[in-house]
């Protein structure tokens, strides 16, 4: 790192190929350093301190954790940190949720890499970083006539249930897939279906796919 290094970045990301291919976008930025990373949410909230990073690129989808779960908690630590959600969903199935959890922005994976760029420069100074995409579900959560749809009222690993049912994947694999037991998952799947009304995971399916939650 020289010492025109203003920004130092720590990477939380599963995939070993997405964290190379973030650190060499981020190598030729002369103000950009990468001082760390991991690829669990565990070793996220662990490792970060050590870094003495000021931006988080935190992935939503972390093997043992969720990754809104692992905002909050390093939110409650470190408030002043900014936090960067990368994510394969589009911005209108996970954005909202994780700028409520404190996120200082939220791109997607297929973003370009100058976007990427932008996005932690303006994040390190303090600011939001909207993309033009997220904007508009921004625009339309806040207008007047807006009414709140009934997965808006879900928590958030509710919420990762769903989308996770709706993709075809059995009670058992989300289980295995989150690190929880069957009977937990299946509880989520009640809750779920409860506050939104409905009865089986078929009806869930077609809900998601009418709203698009899922791609």
């Amino acid at each position: 790192m020289s010492d025109k290094t203003s920004i130092r970045v720590f990477i939380a990301d599963d995939h070993a190929i997405v964290r190379e291919g973030l650190k060499q976008i981020l190598a030729e930025q002369r103000d950009i350093a990468v001082t760390g990373e991991a690829e669990t949410g565990l070793d996220a909230v662990k490792l970060f301190r050590k870094s003495r990073c000021n931006v988080l690129l935190l992935d939503i989808s972390l093997p043992d954790r969720n990754g809104i779960e692992v905002l909050k908690q390093i939110k409650k630590d470190k408030p002043e940190l900014a936090v960067l959600m990368l994510s394969m969903h589009r911005e209108d199935q996970y954005a909202i949720r994780a700028l409520k959890a404190g996120a200082a922005g939220y791109l997607t994976k297929q973003s370009a890499p100058r976007e990427l760029v932008t996005a932690i420069r303006q994040v390190a100074s303090g600011q939001r970083y909207v993309s033009p995409v997220l904007a508009q579900v921004l625009a339309a959560q806040v207008g007047d006539d807006h009414e709140a749809a009934p997965h808006e009222g879900l928590s958030d690993r509710e919420y990762q249930t769903l989308t996770m049912i709706a993709s075809g994947k059995t009670v058992s694999e989300i289980a295995g897939e989150l690190s929880l037991s069957v009977k937990t998952v299946s509880e989520y799947r009640s809750r779920l279906l409860s506050k939104m009304k409905l009865k089986t995971s078929a009806e869930l399916t077609h809900y998601a796919i009418r709203n698009q939650l899922v791609d």
